[in-house]
This record gives C-alpha cells, structure tokens and sequence, in this order.
C-alpha cells in the first residue's frame, strides 16, 4: 500500500488522512499551518522545497508563563514601552524556505515591523509593537507554523549558542570508513594470488561496499542536497561536480562488487569524500578564528566616563565597566550597557536599535537600553550588567545601515564557479566518451578525475580569507571595519575630503584666550554644566579648564548641530556658539576660531581657541596628493585658511562655513561626476556626510560618540596611517586577484593530467582539497606580511 505524504511536513497521512484545498495533511496542526498561509498569500512558500515545514507540536498552555511580565523582561533585548525586540533560538531553521517564511513573519502578523534571521545561529530576531501584540503571541504564531522557539530560562543562554558539531561527526566517520577501506584493500592493490586471504576478497568488496554506504549518504550527503537546491533553482553550483562525481563513483563499484566484476573504486570514494571534509573542517576552523578575533578583541575604540564615588569623573575602557557603576553620557553620546536612569532628562533615540529615529523620554527610575544615543544634555545612569561587545556590535551591523555595497568579488566568484562548472562538465562528457572507444575502464577515471580536480572551491576561499584576515590585521592596528565589503570599497577610493574640527585638529593641545566681561562663580557654573554634556570637540576642550567647579542642574538643554548651545538655569539662560547663533550676526573682526558667551541675551565675550593640528597632517597629505583628490570641508570661518594653504600641498580644495546639510551636498556633487569618496570626520557633526560617501569613516578620540552610518571607526592616535590603510587594502585585493590565478592554474593543470588519464580518482581526491587548504594558506600568509608592514 502506498503511503499518501503530508503536503505541509512529508510525514505519512495512513494514520488520519485529512484533506483540504485538494491537499492531503497527517493532522490538523499542519492544515491550520496551510490556512495561515494561504489566507496570506503566503503559499509560495512550498515552492522553495517540498515539504518543507515541520510538525506543529501540541502548545496549548505551554508559553502561559510568557504571561508574567518579569519572565519576558528577561527574554527581550529591547523594549521602550511601543517597540519590543526579542531573539528567540529555533532549531527548526534548515533551509531557504525557513529563512523566507521567518522573514515575512510581518504578513502573518501585522503587528511586526521586522524579523532577521540568523542562519547559522538559528535564530530569529523580532521586532514588534508592544502595544498592540505580545512575544507570547509572537511565540505562538512561531510555534503554529511549524517554528517552535527553543526557551529555557535557565538555559537559555546555551541554547542560543549550540554548536553545530555534524561537520565532526561527518569527518570522523568519512575517516573511519577510508582507514577500513583501505586496509581492506591492500590485497588488491598487491595482487595476492596463491595466497590463503585471495579466497576472501569477495568478503572484503563487500565490507567496503558497507563501509561506503555511511560515508556517501550521510557523510557527503551535504554536498547532494546543496547540488539538489542548485539545480532546482537553474544554478549550477559547485557542489554540482563533487555530488555527480560521488554518485558516478558510487554507482560504477557497486555494480562491480554486485556482478563481480571487479573491486570497484571504494578506496577513491570514501577518500574523496574525508579529504573533501578534512578541507572544509580547516577552512571552518581558520575563518573562525578570523570572526572570533574580529568580534571579541575590543572591538569598539570606546571609552566612556565613570563617575567614582568621590564624584570625580574618570575615562575608563568600555570592556572595564561592571554592574553597579555610575556612568555619565554626554549628548549625543551612546549608551554602551543596561541601566538605570537615576539623573537628568533623557530623549533616547534607539535607532542604532530599531532603525526608528524617534526620540523616547525616559524620567529618573526607568530602564535604558544599550545601544540607544542620548539627544538632551548629560544624564547620569547605573549600569545593570556590563557591556557585551558582540551585542554592540551587531547593532552597528544592523541592515538598517547598511549602504548598497555590493561585494565585486562575490560576484566575480559566483560568475567563475557558475562557468567553471559548465566547462568542467563538458570537458568530463566530452573526454570520457573519447576515452570509451579506447579504454572503457580509464574512461570512469578520467570522467570521476576532470570532476573531482576542477572544482573551483579554492576560487569562492580567496575573497571571504583575505577580506576576513585583512578586518583582524586592521582592527588590531585600531581602525575597525564594519564589515569586509568596505575593503573593497575603500580600494576603490579616488578622493578623500576631511574635515577640520576634531579631524585634523585635536582638542587636547589647542590653547584657549577669553575677551569680554568676566564672569561670576554661576555663571562659570553654569557654563560648565552645559559644556559637559556636549561631545563637541571645543566644548571638551573647555569644560577641561573649568574642572574645579561645581556643576548645576541644567533644566533645559538644546544643542543645535553646528550652530551651538542653549542651556537653562533657574531664570539664567545661556547661549554659547557661533557669532551668528549668540549675536545673530556674523563676527568679521574675529578670523580665528570662537565660542561665543551671552547670558539672557546679553553678549558676554568670546573664548578664542588657537587651534593644535595633529602630528603627520602635513605628512599624510603629502602621502596622498598625487593618487587622490583632496578636499577640508569645515564648518568654522576662514581664519586658519592662510595656514591650511601653506601647509597641505597646492590643489587641496579648502571649503569653509560649511553647515552639516553643505557637506553632504559636496559629496553627492561629487559622486554625480563619479568620483568614489572617501569621508573622514568626527561623527558628530558628519552624520550625513559619513553616511552620503561611499567609505565613511569617524574619527575617535576615546569618546563614545560615533554614526551608526559610519562604515569604519578610526583611533584617532592612528590618523596618520590612512595612507597605508588605504594602500594594504588595494594590496588586498591584489592578493585575491593573485588567489584567482593560482586556483584557475591548479585547476588547467589538473585538468591536463585528468582528461589524459594520467590521474587515479583517490590522487584527485587529495589534490582538490590540498589546492584549497594552499589558497588559505597563501592568503593568510600574505595578508600576514602585509599586516607587519603597517604596523
């Protein structure tokens, strides 16, 4: 009797046939699921793969402790009173079809605005309206469709981060099963005959008969189902020859073994397929240590100010801060940990966090969340657990921010593999029935040999190895990357524009003068209640001078971006800034650059700053005048212009009163005459700019302020090395272009020796892996050298 296939799961209908839309379903768990899609339009689901859901498992009244509201503060990663973010493990995740239903999780419920999935991690993370729906609904919906999460307060955390130990188990077995091969194969190779173990050869085919069946249907079977989903969607992959040359093999020995016509090819098969897994576990091993170093090694060049129980302030590494410490965030500064409100007026804008710019109001007592910017004035904060840097991390890798780069060489490398398999199925086709007219027995050699050393596994390394190396080397010299694909983006730079303020100068040596009416102990107290809570570079620099005062509490604070400050105290309302935002004209007797003092709308005077640039400016301009177009874009007057035009070299295009909206402007003017740019600046003011570029880059100078839309971050005791940052990363891709040719020339020369017969299966099978593992190495090698030259 034929068995009648779940159309949701593929599990057997014999037991409780249910029918529905003219589809057969093994229960009603899996025909709610069909409902729900298809009174969504969701139904295309079932086309990725068939059969491609799981069991709904049986839920009522299992997620009802998500009812307690002190269990779910503990399951979110994110919650502002509208907007809830949750991360849930679901070992379910298998396939593309997992990744597309959980991706549109918002069509299924309205009620969420966003869902990413993690592949390798299985996991999912949700955003949704807290006001309107719940994460037990969420949980709940997960788990009707076939998606149960795994959740387990006390194991939570370990279940999140499970370790995917198949590749292991695979590799063990796939050796276990060469070993017993060929041992058992030593007879044949030495043609025993006469011998008393002749008469059991017959007993050793099949013991390697046995031993091949786990290592072809469970060992390789990864390589099957990759070349399945290949070809079912029109794409001939690379995994397309390796399953074709597996099964041929397969297939040809156990005929042998089965008509005894000889012993078959056993040895070459399970050899291939240990050496195939032997290259990806060492390819796994060296790109993971690469993501390790990349993630955990201080990733953010971030300090943030600690306040110490005499209530002095302190600047301490953002890795060093613990639960229980009372930090201050300055404005626009963002909130690295958990904690507690305790003073000040919060507005947190938290689109690091959920891509919505929104500012939320937040009293003394309520929870802040890492990763949110604070926008008026200081607050002062307890920290409920300290800070974890791979959470900071993936927020500043939220596709949100992401700009439309697209990786040149994953293109290249697609492009390459989808030919290269084409060609290398012709050529097998083509030589084996050459060969067939000749030598019928050298023809399965050849045709197993051109599959096995022409595939182009060591051509889809060489990016993702370098790139990943290249994103270690630099982070270890303090200029950290959000992702490899700005690598590309940075070789390809032609022009690079600076800004001046914080960028090319440094506030810490810059020498300040006060003309005007003194002011009285308040009014300094108040000033530097307003200077402490901006990032301004020239607002640090002065706040620095007032350090033996006492702060007030500021009642109203607004920093207007590039104009200035407006502070209030009591009855005192202070405005510090430009001539234009105090006085509201423009200062023509004063060139250099000025903060400007007025309280009640009363000018007071002017701190004049005589302005330190950092040490290798003149250096590193030089170093980039004849390869790049360089450009100062400041938002400050004219008054260092003569200096600026002696010092960077002729054709240095100086652009000045520049408003924030002014450069990104620039910059697009730029880009419409396709020109590749470069923006580096403070962060502060360069939001737009940063983001507007093709590589935007944000200067620090241990404060913990930078643009989510920034795509690297720069120590700013290494400004002098963008030349050679630039520079190892043209020599960079040099080196995957180098990768290339040496893959292309292992594969021609291989193909020489394999269409000729020259070339035994279980020899391929070694070569094809070794070829990979000598491309890694090539590229960590050379990526190595590379890195001690820019140190």
């Amino acid at each position: 009797m034929n068995s009648t296939q779940c159309y949701h799961c593929g599990d057997s209908c014999n037991d409780g046939l249910i029918t529905f839309d003219e589809k057969s379903f093994c229960c009603n768990g899996c025909k709610t699921v069909y409902e729900i899609f298809s009174e969504n339009d969701l139904t295309c689901y079932y086309n990725f793969q068939d059969n491609p859901g799981a069991i709904p498992s049986e839920i009522k009244g299992k997620y009802d402790f998500l009812d307690s509201k002190e269990i779910t503060t503990k399951l979110l990663d994110f919650s502002d009173g509208n907007i809830e973010i949750v991360t849930l493990y679901i070992p379910h995740i298998h396939c593309s079809s997992c990744i597309w239903v959980l991706e549109n999780l918002h069509k299924l419920n309205e009620y969420v605005s966003a869902s990413q999935v993690d592949f390798p991690k299985k996991k999912v993370r949700v955003s949704y309206n807290s006001a309107k729906t719940t994460i037990k609904e969420i949980v709940l919906l997960l788990s009707a469709i076939g998606y149960e999460p795994y959740i387990s307060l006390e194991d939570y955390e370990s279940g999140k981060k499970a370790v995917d130990r198949s590749l292991i188990y695979k590799l063990g077995i796939a050796g276990f099963a060469f070993g017993n091969v060929m041992f058992l194969s030593f007879p044949e190779y030495f043609e025993v005959d006469g011998f008393w173990i002749e008469k059991y050869k017959n007993i050793f085919r099949w013991l390697m008969f046995f031993f091949s069946l786990p290592v072809v249907f469970y060992a390789a079977n990864d390589y099957f189902i990759s070349a399945y989903k290949g070809l079912r969607s029109k794409i001939l992959n690379i995994d397309v020859p390796i399953a074709l040359g597996v099964s041929v093999l397969f297939l040809r020995s156990s005929v042998e073994i089965i008509f005894d016509l000889g012993t078959g090819f056993f040895d070459s098969l399970t050899g291939l397929v240990f050496f195939l897994l032997l290259g990806k576990f060492f390819q796994q091993k060296t790109y993971n240590f690469l993501s390790f170093e990349r993630d955990y090694k201080s990733y953010f060049p971030i300090a943030v100010t600690k306040i110490t129980k005499d209530n002095q302030e302190e600047t301490v590494q953002i890795y060093d801060v613990e639960k229980g410490d009372r930090l201050l965030i300055r404005n626009e500064e963002l909130i690295p940990v958990d904690g507690i409100l305790i003073n000040g007026n919060a507005d947190i804008d938290y689109s690091f966090v959920t891509g919505e710019a929104d500012a939320v109001s937040k009293k003394s007592g309520d929870k802040l969340f890492a990763g949110g910017k604070q926008l008026s004035g200081s607050i002062e904060m307890e920290v409920l657990a300290s800070v974890s840097q791979s959470y900071l991390t993936q927020l500043w890798s939220n596709d949100v921010f992401q700009k439309e780069h697209k990786s040149h060489f994953k293109t290249i490398t697609d492009s390459i593999s989808k030919n290269f398999t084409i060609a290398v199925l012709a050529i097998a086709f083509i030589a084996t029935s050459f060969w067939l007219f000749i030598d019928v027995n050298k023809a399965l050699n050849v045709f197993t040999a051109v599959l096995i050393i022409a595939c182009p596994c060591a051509i889809a390394l060489a990016a993702p190895f370098t790139l990943g190396n290249m994103l270690r080397i630099f982070g270890k010299q303090k200029f950290y990357l959000k992702n490899a694909t700005v690598i590309e983006q940075l070789a390809k730079i032609d022009t690079i524009i600076f800004d001046k303020t914080g960028t090319l100068t440094t506030h810490k040596e810059n020498t300040i003068s006060y003309d005007g009416i003194k002011l009285n102990i308040l009014e300094n107290r108040i000033l530097k209640s307003a200077l402490r809570a901006s990032n301004h570079p020239l607002s640090r620099t002065l706040y620095n001078t007032l350090s033996r005062l006492d702060s007030v509490p500021i009642s109203k604070y607004d920093e207007v971006v590039g104009k200035g400050i407006k502070a209030t105290y009591n009855n005192e309302i202070l405005k510090l800034g430009s001539s234009n935002f105090v006085l509201n004209s423009s200062d023509s007797s004063n060139l250099d650059t000025a903060i400007y003092i007025s309280f009640n709308g009363v000018y007071k005077g002017k701190f004049t700053f005589k302005n330190s640039y950092r040490k290798g400016v003149k250096a590193l301009f030089q170093s980039l005048k004849n390869r790049f177009n360089l450009s100062v874009v400041s938002g400050d007057n004219e008054g260092e212009k003569n200096y600026l035009q002696k010092n960077l070299p002729k054709g240095t295009k100086l652009l000045f009163n520049q408003k924030p909206e002014d450069k990104l402007n620039v910059i697009a003017q730029l880009q419409k005459e396709n020109k590749k740019v470069a923006m580096i600046g403070d962060g502060l003011n360069d939001a737009g700019a940063l983001a507007q570029s093709d590589v935007g880059i944000a200067l620090s100078e241990n404060i913990n302020v930078f643009s989510p839309a920034c795509d690297g971050i720069l120590d700013a005791s290494k400004f002098s090395k963008i030349a050679t940052f630039i520079n190892a990363s043209k020599k960079a891709i040099k080196i995957i272009k180098y990768s290339f040719l040496l893959s292309l020339c292992y594969n021609l020369i291989g193909l020489g020796f394999a269409i000729t017969g020259n070339l035994m299966p279980v020899v391929a099978a070694i070569l094809m892996p070794l070829s990979s593992i000598s491309i890694v190495i090539f590229t960590t090698i050379s990526t190595n050298i590379l890195g001690k030259k820019i140190k």
